[in-house]
Protein backbone atom coordinates (compact mmCIF):
# COMPACT_ATOMS: atom_id res chain seq x y z
CA UNK A 1 0.00 0.00 0.00
CA UNK A 2 1.04 3.57 -0.52
CA UNK A 3 0.50 5.72 2.25
CA UNK A 4 1.11 9.24 2.96
CA UNK A 5 1.40 10.58 6.37
CA UNK A 6 1.06 14.47 7.34
CA UNK A 7 2.40 16.24 10.29
CA UNK A 8 4.19 19.25 11.27
CA UNK A 9 6.59 17.17 13.74
CA UNK A 10 6.95 13.91 12.22
CA UNK A 11 6.47 11.43 13.78
CA UNK A 12 3.63 13.22 16.39
CA UNK A 13 1.11 10.88 17.17
CA UNK A 14 2.26 8.27 14.52
CA UNK A 15 5.39 7.40 16.38
CA UNK A 16 4.48 3.62 17.07
CA UNK A 17 2.26 3.33 13.11
CA UNK A 18 4.73 4.30 11.46
CA UNK A 19 7.86 2.17 12.73
CA UNK A 20 5.49 -0.56 12.86
CA UNK A 21 4.18 -0.06 9.44
CA UNK A 22 7.75 0.41 8.38
CA UNK A 23 9.28 -2.50 9.76
CA UNK A 24 7.10 -4.93 7.57
CA UNK A 25 8.76 -3.93 4.78
CA UNK A 26 5.42 -4.24 2.60
CA UNK A 27 4.46 -0.78 2.08
CA UNK A 28 5.74 2.57 0.38
CA UNK A 29 5.70 4.86 2.61
CA UNK A 30 5.57 9.19 2.96
CA UNK A 31 6.17 11.14 5.48
CA UNK A 32 5.23 14.88 4.94
CA UNK A 33 6.31 17.13 7.52
CA UNK A 34 7.82 20.70 8.34
CA UNK A 35 10.47 19.31 10.39
CA UNK A 36 13.60 20.19 9.36
CA UNK A 37 15.68 17.98 12.09
CA UNK A 38 13.16 14.85 11.77
CA UNK A 39 14.93 11.53 12.26
CA UNK A 40 15.51 9.78 9.02
CA UNK A 41 13.24 5.84 9.62
CA UNK A 42 14.26 3.30 7.35
CA UNK A 43 11.44 2.45 5.03
CA UNK A 44 9.92 5.84 5.10
CA UNK A 45 10.83 8.42 2.71
CA UNK A 46 10.60 12.57 4.09
CA UNK A 47 9.26 15.09 1.62
CA UNK A 48 9.63 18.63 3.71
CA UNK A 49 7.21 21.40 3.53
CA UNK A 50 7.39 24.96 4.21
CA UNK A 51 4.22 27.00 5.45
CA UNK A 52 3.63 29.50 2.19
CA UNK A 53 2.58 32.44 4.94
CA UNK A 54 2.92 33.42 8.62
CA UNK A 55 0.72 35.78 9.92
CA UNK A 56 1.86 39.42 11.12
CA UNK A 57 2.91 39.99 14.72
CA UNK A 58 0.43 42.17 14.82
CA UNK A 59 -2.11 40.09 12.75
CA UNK A 60 -5.57 40.12 14.59
CA UNK A 61 -6.56 37.85 17.20
CA UNK A 62 -9.14 36.21 16.36
CA UNK A 63 -8.04 35.13 12.93
CA UNK A 64 -4.00 34.73 13.77
CA UNK A 65 -4.09 30.89 14.18
CA UNK A 66 -6.53 30.29 11.03
CA UNK A 67 -4.12 32.37 9.00
CA UNK A 68 -1.10 30.29 10.56
CA UNK A 69 -2.84 27.10 9.12
CA UNK A 70 -4.12 28.27 5.93
CA UNK A 71 -0.36 29.27 5.20
CA UNK A 72 0.77 25.58 6.18
CA UNK A 73 -2.13 24.10 4.30
CA UNK A 74 -1.44 25.80 1.09
CA UNK A 75 2.65 25.14 2.17
CA UNK A 76 1.20 21.30 2.48
CA UNK A 77 -0.90 21.82 -0.97
CA UNK A 78 2.15 22.53 -2.40
CA UNK A 79 4.28 20.07 -1.29
CA UNK A 80 1.74 17.49 -2.60
CA UNK A 81 1.31 18.30 -6.12
CA UNK A 82 5.46 18.06 -6.12
CA UNK A 83 4.60 14.30 -4.86
CA UNK A 84 1.76 14.19 -7.73
CA UNK A 85 4.32 15.48 -10.32
CA UNK A 86 7.26 12.55 -9.13
CA UNK A 87 4.64 9.47 -9.35
CA UNK A 88 3.65 9.13 -5.45
CA UNK A 89 -0.04 8.71 -5.26
CA UNK A 90 -1.50 7.62 -1.65
CA UNK A 91 -4.16 4.45 -1.32
CA UNK A 92 -5.18 6.50 2.30
CA UNK A 93 -3.23 9.64 4.03
CA UNK A 94 -3.26 10.36 7.84
CA UNK A 95 -2.92 13.57 9.16
CA UNK A 96 -3.30 15.63 12.09
CA UNK A 97 -6.11 17.91 11.69
CA UNK A 98 -5.44 20.96 13.86
CA UNK A 99 -2.52 22.92 11.92
CA UNK A 100 -4.21 23.16 8.58
CA UNK A 101 -2.09 20.86 6.60
CA UNK A 102 -4.83 18.61 5.72
CA UNK A 103 -7.31 21.64 4.01
CA UNK A 104 -6.52 21.30 0.45
CA UNK A 105 -4.65 18.06 -0.26
CA UNK A 106 -8.24 16.45 -1.32
CA UNK A 107 -7.68 19.13 -4.14
CA UNK A 108 -4.72 16.83 -5.26
CA UNK A 109 -5.95 13.59 -4.85
CA UNK A 110 -9.89 13.75 -4.52
CA UNK A 111 -10.51 9.80 -4.70
CA UNK A 112 -7.71 8.97 -1.65
CA UNK A 113 -9.58 8.74 2.00
CA UNK A 114 -8.14 10.56 4.57
CA UNK A 115 -8.43 9.46 8.10
CA UNK A 116 -8.00 12.26 10.27
CA UNK A 117 -6.76 12.92 14.02
CA UNK A 118 -8.91 15.08 16.15
CA UNK A 119 -6.85 16.17 19.08
CA UNK A 120 -8.90 18.60 20.78
CA UNK A 121 -11.70 20.98 20.21
CA UNK A 122 -10.92 24.13 21.48
CA UNK A 123 -13.65 25.18 24.45
CA UNK A 124 -14.33 28.29 26.37
CA UNK A 125 -16.14 26.72 29.08
CA UNK A 126 -15.00 23.63 30.15
CA UNK A 127 -11.70 23.47 29.49
CA UNK A 128 -8.10 24.95 29.63
CA UNK A 129 -9.46 28.84 29.67
CA UNK A 130 -9.82 30.24 32.83
CA UNK A 131 -9.87 26.90 34.81
CA UNK A 132 -6.78 28.35 36.92
CA UNK A 133 -7.72 31.80 38.73
CA UNK A 134 -4.68 32.46 38.89
CA UNK A 135 -4.76 33.09 35.32
CA UNK A 136 -8.04 34.47 34.72
CA UNK A 137 -9.96 33.99 31.09
CA UNK A 138 -10.61 37.13 29.69
CA UNK A 139 -13.65 37.87 27.03
CA UNK A 140 -11.66 38.16 24.16
CA UNK A 141 -9.60 34.62 25.46
CA UNK A 142 -12.90 33.03 25.20
CA UNK A 143 -13.45 34.19 21.85
CA UNK A 144 -10.42 33.07 20.76
CA UNK A 145 -10.64 30.06 21.63
CA UNK A 146 -13.75 28.85 19.81
CA UNK A 147 -12.64 30.97 16.42
CA UNK A 148 -9.21 28.39 16.73
CA UNK A 149 -12.00 26.14 15.53
CA UNK A 150 -12.65 27.12 12.52
CA UNK A 151 -9.72 24.63 10.75
CA UNK A 152 -11.91 21.58 12.56
CA UNK A 153 -15.03 22.84 10.70
CA UNK A 154 -13.08 23.62 7.35
CA UNK A 155 -11.77 20.05 7.16
CA UNK A 156 -14.68 18.31 8.68
CA UNK A 157 -15.90 17.34 5.09
CA UNK A 158 -13.16 16.26 3.81
CA UNK A 159 -11.94 13.26 6.59
CA UNK A 160 -13.33 9.93 5.82
CA UNK A 161 -13.20 9.05 8.84
CA UNK A 162 -11.52 10.23 12.76
CA UNK A 163 -9.90 9.29 15.06
CA UNK A 164 -9.36 10.93 18.67
CA UNK A 165 -7.18 9.28 21.28
CA UNK A 166 -9.31 9.62 24.66
CA UNK A 167 -13.42 9.36 25.69
CA UNK A 168 -12.70 13.35 27.09
CA UNK A 169 -10.91 14.29 24.30
CA UNK A 170 -13.90 13.59 22.01
CA UNK A 171 -16.16 14.48 23.66
CA UNK A 172 -14.52 18.21 23.50
CA UNK A 173 -16.10 17.89 19.74
CA UNK A 174 -19.53 18.70 18.62
CA UNK A 175 -21.76 15.39 17.47
CA UNK A 176 -21.51 15.92 14.04
CA UNK A 177 -17.89 14.90 14.89
CA UNK A 178 -18.12 12.24 17.22
CA UNK A 179 -20.69 10.86 15.07
CA UNK A 180 -18.03 10.55 12.06
CA UNK A 181 -14.76 9.10 14.14
CA UNK A 182 -13.88 6.30 16.50
CA UNK A 183 -12.01 6.71 19.57
CA UNK A 184 -8.60 4.88 20.34
CA UNK A 185 -5.47 5.94 21.78
CA UNK A 186 -2.04 5.76 19.80
CA UNK A 187 -1.17 3.29 21.98
CA UNK A 188 2.35 2.10 24.26
CA UNK A 189 4.93 0.10 23.49
CA UNK A 190 4.34 -1.82 26.74
CA UNK A 191 6.85 -4.31 25.94
CA UNK A 192 9.55 -1.73 26.10
CA UNK A 193 8.50 0.86 28.56
CA UNK A 194 8.11 -1.55 31.74
CA UNK A 195 9.78 -1.09 35.59
CA UNK A 196 13.73 -1.42 35.76
CA UNK A 197 14.34 -1.33 39.64
CA UNK A 198 18.34 -1.06 38.45
CA UNK A 199 17.62 2.25 36.71
CA UNK A 200 20.20 4.43 37.59
CA UNK A 201 20.47 8.21 36.20
CA UNK A 202 24.10 9.84 36.97
CA UNK A 203 23.39 13.81 39.00
CA UNK A 204 26.44 15.92 37.87
CA UNK A 205 25.97 18.06 41.24
CA UNK A 206 25.67 15.21 43.01
CA UNK A 207 28.91 13.75 42.14
CA UNK A 208 27.19 9.90 41.55
CA UNK A 209 24.55 8.25 40.63
CA UNK A 210 20.76 7.88 42.02
CA UNK A 211 18.61 4.84 41.70
CA UNK A 212 15.78 2.89 43.85
CA UNK A 213 17.63 3.19 47.09
CA UNK A 214 16.92 7.05 47.00
CA UNK A 215 14.57 9.17 47.76
CA UNK A 216 13.16 10.54 44.34
CA UNK A 217 10.42 11.94 43.29
CA UNK A 218 9.77 13.19 39.56
CA UNK A 219 7.98 15.46 37.35
CA UNK A 220 8.09 15.40 33.79
CA UNK A 221 6.40 17.92 31.19
CA UNK A 222 7.77 18.58 27.47
CA UNK A 223 7.67 22.38 29.01
CA UNK A 224 7.90 23.69 32.32
CA UNK A 225 4.29 25.92 31.97
CA UNK A 226 0.90 26.82 33.81
CA UNK A 227 -1.14 24.01 31.46
CA UNK A 228 0.76 21.25 32.95
CA UNK A 229 1.01 22.28 36.72
CA UNK A 230 4.62 23.76 36.84
CA UNK A 231 3.73 26.43 39.41
CA UNK A 232 1.42 24.23 41.26
CA UNK A 233 3.98 21.74 41.82
CA UNK A 234 7.08 24.07 42.53
CA UNK A 235 5.17 25.45 45.11
CA UNK A 236 4.36 22.47 46.68
CA UNK A 237 8.28 21.44 46.54
CA UNK A 238 9.16 23.66 50.26
CA UNK A 239 7.22 21.57 51.95
CA UNK A 240 8.23 18.66 50.14
CA UNK A 241 11.56 19.02 50.90
CA UNK A 242 11.19 20.43 54.22
CA UNK A 243 9.45 17.41 55.33
CA UNK A 244 11.72 14.58 53.85
CA UNK A 245 15.76 15.59 54.26
CA UNK A 246 17.34 12.69 52.18
CA UNK A 247 14.65 13.75 48.99
CA UNK A 248 15.22 15.17 45.22
CA UNK A 249 12.75 16.16 43.18
CA UNK A 250 14.24 15.48 39.37
CA UNK A 251 12.43 17.60 37.01
CA UNK A 252 12.41 16.91 32.97
CA UNK A 253 11.20 19.32 30.26
CA UNK A 254 12.32 22.51 28.65
CA UNK A 255 11.96 26.05 29.41
CA UNK A 256 9.43 27.27 26.55
CA UNK A 257 5.92 27.16 26.11
CA UNK A 258 3.45 24.69 24.32
CA UNK A 259 0.49 25.86 25.77
CA UNK A 260 -1.29 28.93 26.87
CA UNK A 261 0.61 32.38 27.03
CA UNK A 262 4.39 32.69 28.04
CA UNK A 263 5.10 34.11 31.06
CA UNK A 264 6.85 37.28 29.67
CA UNK A 265 9.53 37.20 32.42
CA UNK A 266 12.87 36.37 32.44
CA UNK A 267 13.86 33.24 32.30
CA UNK A 268 10.04 32.16 31.63
CA UNK A 269 7.86 30.46 33.98
CA UNK A 270 10.96 28.52 35.63
CA UNK A 271 12.90 31.74 36.18
CA UNK A 272 9.78 33.36 37.46
CA UNK A 273 9.20 30.92 40.17
CA UNK A 274 12.99 30.27 41.00
CA UNK A 275 12.47 33.90 41.94
CA UNK A 276 8.95 33.21 43.68
CA UNK A 277 10.18 31.06 46.07
CA UNK A 278 13.40 32.25 46.42
CA UNK A 279 15.91 30.84 49.87
CA UNK A 280 12.78 29.27 51.27
CA UNK A 281 13.90 25.96 49.15
CA UNK A 282 16.92 23.68 49.17
CA UNK A 283 17.84 24.38 45.82
CA UNK A 284 20.96 21.78 46.33
CA UNK A 285 17.67 19.27 45.84
CA UNK A 286 16.24 20.33 42.96
CA UNK A 287 17.48 19.13 39.48
CA UNK A 288 16.25 20.54 36.41
CA UNK A 289 17.29 17.93 33.87
CA UNK A 290 15.75 19.78 30.60
CA UNK A 291 14.60 17.40 27.66
CA UNK A 292 16.76 14.27 27.90
CA UNK A 293 16.55 11.52 25.28
CA UNK A 294 13.77 8.73 25.69
CA UNK A 295 15.94 6.68 27.08
CA UNK A 296 17.13 8.64 29.51
CA UNK A 297 13.77 10.07 30.69
CA UNK A 298 12.59 6.48 31.04
CA UNK A 299 15.39 5.89 33.67
CA UNK A 300 14.34 8.85 35.88
CA UNK A 301 10.87 7.61 35.87
CA UNK A 302 11.86 4.27 36.74
CA UNK A 303 13.98 5.00 39.26
CA UNK A 304 12.20 7.26 41.05
CA UNK A 305 9.37 6.55 44.25
CA UNK A 306 6.65 8.94 43.40
CA UNK A 307 6.15 10.62 39.83
CA UNK A 308 3.75 13.39 39.43
CA UNK A 309 1.36 14.80 36.31
CA UNK A 310 -0.56 17.49 36.18
CA UNK A 311 -2.94 18.87 33.39
CA UNK A 312 -5.59 21.54 33.45
CA UNK A 313 -8.69 20.05 31.42
CA UNK A 314 -6.86 19.75 28.11
CA UNK A 315 -4.75 16.91 25.77
CA UNK A 316 -3.80 14.46 28.00
CA UNK A 317 0.12 13.25 28.02
CA UNK A 318 1.73 10.42 26.49
CA UNK A 319 3.92 10.83 29.64
CA UNK A 320 1.09 9.84 32.20
CA UNK A 321 0.49 6.64 30.24
CA UNK A 322 4.26 5.49 29.77
CA UNK A 323 4.77 6.31 33.43
CA UNK A 324 2.14 3.85 34.05
CA UNK A 325 3.21 1.61 31.79
CA UNK A 326 6.80 2.08 34.29
CA UNK A 327 4.77 1.21 37.13
CA UNK A 328 5.41 4.44 38.58
CA UNK A 329 3.58 5.58 41.83
CA UNK A 330 1.71 8.17 40.61
CA UNK A 331 0.50 11.56 42.14
CA UNK A 332 -1.90 13.21 39.12
CA UNK A 333 -4.29 16.38 39.19
CA UNK A 334 -8.07 15.23 39.88
CA UNK A 335 -9.17 16.55 36.91
CA UNK A 336 -11.45 14.85 33.95
CA UNK A 337 -8.72 14.18 31.52
CA UNK A 338 -6.87 12.44 34.10
CA UNK A 339 -9.65 10.43 35.69
CA UNK A 340 -10.05 8.55 32.31
CA UNK A 341 -6.73 7.23 32.98
CA UNK A 342 -6.31 6.81 37.10
CA UNK A 343 -9.15 5.57 39.58
CA UNK A 344 -7.83 7.50 42.81
CA UNK A 345 -6.39 4.73 45.53
CA UNK A 346 -6.35 2.05 42.97
CA UNK A 347 -3.91 3.01 39.96
CA UNK A 348 -2.40 6.07 41.12
CA UNK A 349 -3.49 9.09 43.53
CA UNK A 350 -5.74 11.89 42.52
CA UNK A 351 -5.47 15.70 44.04
CA UNK A 352 -7.21 19.07 43.50
CA UNK A 353 -4.82 20.98 40.69
CA UNK A 354 -5.16 24.12 42.60
CA UNK A 355 -4.07 23.27 45.90
CA UNK A 356 0.01 22.84 45.87
CA UNK A 357 -1.17 21.89 50.10
CA UNK A 358 -3.00 18.64 48.89
CA UNK A 359 0.11 17.86 46.54
CA UNK A 360 3.04 18.13 48.59
CA UNK A 361 0.77 16.19 51.61
CA UNK A 362 -0.06 13.43 49.15
CA UNK A 363 3.31 13.12 47.95
CA UNK A 364 5.14 13.35 51.46
CA UNK A 365 3.19 10.25 51.95
CA UNK A 366 4.44 8.14 49.38
CA UNK A 367 7.88 9.19 50.26
CA UNK A 368 7.51 8.29 53.63
CA UNK A 369 5.59 5.14 53.49
CA UNK A 370 6.42 4.07 49.82
CA UNK A 371 5.38 0.25 50.99
CA UNK A 372 1.77 1.23 51.47
CA UNK A 373 1.40 2.38 47.79
CA UNK A 374 3.46 -0.11 46.23
CA UNK A 375 -0.03 -1.66 44.86
CA UNK A 376 -0.44 1.25 42.99
CA UNK A 377 2.63 1.06 40.17
CA UNK A 378 1.61 -2.72 39.30
CA UNK A 379 -2.42 -1.66 39.00
CA UNK A 380 -1.16 1.39 36.86
CA UNK A 381 0.84 -0.55 34.52
CA UNK A 382 -1.75 -3.61 34.41
CA UNK A 383 -4.44 -0.70 33.26
CA UNK A 384 -2.26 0.41 30.46
CA UNK A 385 -1.31 -2.94 28.89
CA UNK A 386 -4.93 -4.33 29.30
CA UNK A 387 -6.29 -1.55 27.15
CA UNK A 388 -3.27 0.60 25.77
CA UNK A 389 -0.63 -1.45 24.80
CA UNK A 390 0.36 -0.91 20.78
CA UNK A 391 1.26 -4.30 20.06
CA UNK A 392 -1.47 -5.81 21.93
CA UNK A 393 -5.06 -3.92 21.43
CA UNK A 394 -4.73 -0.51 19.59
CA UNK A 395 -2.45 -1.36 16.40
CA UNK A 396 -5.27 -4.04 15.51
CA UNK A 397 -8.10 -1.24 16.10
CA UNK A 398 -6.09 1.38 14.09
CA UNK A 399 -5.19 -1.52 11.34
CA UNK A 400 -8.62 -2.07 10.85
CA UNK A 401 -10.54 1.43 10.38
CA UNK A 402 -7.35 2.07 7.63
CA UNK A 403 -8.89 -0.94 5.84
CA UNK A 404 -12.28 0.10 6.34
CA UNK A 405 -11.28 2.81 3.58
CA UNK A 406 -9.04 1.14 1.24
CA UNK A 407 -9.98 -1.77 -1.32
CA UNK A 408 -9.68 -5.08 0.01
CA UNK A 409 -6.57 -5.79 -2.27
CA UNK A 410 -4.87 -2.93 -0.60
CA UNK A 411 -5.50 -4.07 2.77
CA UNK A 412 -2.88 -3.89 5.64
CA UNK A 413 -2.44 -7.51 6.87
CA UNK A 414 -2.72 -7.46 10.82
Amino acid sequence: MNILFVHQNMPGQYREMLAWLAAQGEHRILFLTQRKDAVPIKGVTLARYAPHRKPAKDAYALSRYFEECMGAGYGAYLACRQIQDQGFKPDIMLGHVGWGELTFVKQVWPDVPILGYWEYYFLSDGGSVGFDPEFPATEAARQISLARNAVNHLCLPMIDLGQCPTDWQMQTYPAEFRARSYVCHDGIRTDRLAPDPTARVSLARLGRTVGREDEVFTYMARNMEPTRGFHIFMRALPRILAARPQARALIIGGNEVSYGAESGAPGGYRGQMERELGTGLDWSRVHFLGRLPYVDYARVVQLGRCHIYLTVPFVLSWSLMEAMAMGATIVASDTAPVREMITDGKTGLLVDFLSPEALARRVIDVLERPDDYAALGPAARAHVVERYDFLTRTRAQHLARMNSLVPRAKAIRI
